[in-house]
């Protein structure tokens, strides 16, 4: 008996049909697929870093007439406003921009100007003619060194933590080793806080 080549055609072509077909729905399956969708919305707000010289300041009020021996304080409060963060450090620079030209008023580390600073956990008590007090709990923030210094950490300070508040007595004083090469000399002093926010942590 013969091969039929019309019957062998049809299963060829009826095969060819059936793989397109299953492409087909194959094709389907790919692009047609259940989904959902949800959302979130997150608002994000830096922190701030802010210390201020608020209240007391008479460190704007000049000192004259010092003389070998002599010293004079001063007041000023050191905040850290509600609602800011904490910080790691709080640290003092002291320039002297004028003259232009320093002296020894300044330059002397040993025989020239030197500061203190001190807080006190109450307001300090001003004491006519000799050493003010503190009536609550005093602290060493910057022990007696040469007046004019970058970057000096201070310690002892409330205004480390966020709302907290630091009265400061600032005494410039004259060593009595100075000699006449100071009489006359005039300088001036800005005294520059700068707060560094705390180290940043898993929130």
């Amino acid at each position: 008996m013969g091969i039929s080549m019309k019957t062998t055609s049809g299963k060829i072509l009826a095969s060819v049909a059936l793989v397109g077909t299953a492409a087909a729905v194959a094709g389907m399956g790919t692009y047609g697929a259940f989904t959902s969708t949800t959302n979130a919305s997150q608002a994000v707000t830096a922190g701030t870093t802010v210390i201020s010289l608020t209240g007391t300041n008479t460190l704007a009020v000049a000192v004259t007439g010092l003389l070998p021996g002599d010293s004079v304080e001063k007041f000023v409060t050191l905040s850290n406003p509600a609602g800011n963060s904490d910080l790691n450090a709080v640290t003092l620079s002291t320039t002297s921009p004028t003259p232009t030209t320093a002296n020894i008023l300044t330059t002397d580390v040993t025989n020239g100007l030197q500061v203190t600073i001190e807080s006190c956990t109450t307001a300090w008590t001003v004491v006519a003619g000799g050493a003010d007090t503190c009536s609550g709990t005093p602290a060493t923030v910057l022990a007696k060194t040469s007046i004019i210094g970058a970057n000096r950490t201070l310690a002892n300070l409330a205004a480390l933590t966020a709302a907290g508040a630091d009265n400061l007595k600032v005494t410039t004083s004259l060593p009595t080793t100075a000699d006449n090469n100071f009489q006359g000399l005039t300088s001036t002093i800005d005294f520059a806080f700068t707060g560094t926010q705390r180290t940043g942590t898993v929130k």
